[in-house]
């Protein structure tokens, strides 16, 4: 059984997790831009992997667009953010990623990552300083922030990497099951 992971990383999160994954499974590794949807006839299994951007996993459409060519191959997808995990946001990156036909046949994994401004591209950049704004602005009318808010605007000025190579373990599992 051949296995391959296919991710998109816009900081280096997602791609530290699909190397680990790619080193561990013995898989092949293709950065998404440079896999050909053809080359999918040569695998069992497929993981893709991409960031989070607004609750929506970066180019995860190469995976639910293409569910004809993934017909009996075991599919996992993981996303990660610089959010811990919980139930609630898991359910809502399915939700908002993976069409309700598609749920039973792609397992979906929630992989916290981390924060980096600086290699943000600029678009995201303006998208985060807002948010930014928005939080400090929260915090100036005394309003209570969260603990992911507070963290937050402290990761604008020192970078974040929450990655652990342990947290791969339950892709492994399912994959070698």
């Amino acid at each position: 059984m051949r296995t391959v992971v296919i991710y998109k990383s816009k900081t280096g999160f997602v791609k530290k997790y699909a190397v680990w994954l790619a080193e561990e499974l013995s898989a092949d590794l293709f950065e998404a831009s440079k896999f050909n949807i053809n080359q999918l006839n040569g695998y069992d299994k497929v993981i893709y992997g991409g960031s989070l951007h607004a609750v929506g996993i970066i180019g995860i459409k190469l995976i639910t667009e293409n569910m004809k060519k993934l017909e009996g191959k075991k599919v996992a997808v993981f996303a990660t953010g610089a959010s811990p995990s919980s139930e609630a946001v898991i359910e809502e990156i399915i939700t908002n990623n993976i069409p309700p036909d598609q749920r039973s046949k792609i397992k979906f994994f929630y992989l916290r990552g981390g924060f980096n401004y600086d290699k943000l591209p600029l678009g995201d950049k303006v998208l985060m300083t807002l948010l930014k704004w928005k939080i400090r602005n929260k915090k100036k009318k005394k309003e209570e922030l969260t603990r992911d808010e507070k963290g937050m605007l402290a990761a604008y000025s020192k970078p974040v990497d929450f990655t652990k190579k342990d947290y791969i373990n339950e892709i492994v599992e399912y994959v070698n099951s």
